[in-house]
């Protein structure tokens, strides 16, 4: 009985990590894969959240949200999800999208 019930703990506490990668991996990508606008200043502070210039990095996301429509899920990284957001640079050759 108590191997039942710590099985069940178990298995509730995986469902909710679950669905927390699954809603942050999302973000920013159903919009893009449905064809509709996405809300990029929103996806923006979303992915800039924890950036050390913050400022900095919401203009450059907004840019290249504005440009690409889409903008990789998370707050770093996923960079394969938006082909077009990780090829942008600037002038100088350096990747313009954080």
């Amino acid at each position: 009985m108590a191997a039942t019930v710590k099985m069940m703990i178990l298995f509730t506490v995986l469902c909710f990590l679950l669905v927390g990668k699954l809603e942050v991996y999302s973000r920013g990508w159903i919009a893009f894969a449905e064809g509709q606008k996405i809300d990029c200043p929103s996806a923006c502070n979303y992915r800039c959240s924890k950036a050390s210039r913050h400022k900095i990095c919401i203009r450059a996301c907004n840019t290249c949200c504005q440009r690409c429509n889409c903008v990789p899920p998370g707050t770093s990284g996923n960079k394969d999800v938006c082909p077009c957001y990780a090829n942008m640079t600037t002038h100088g050759g350096k990747k313009k999208c954080p």
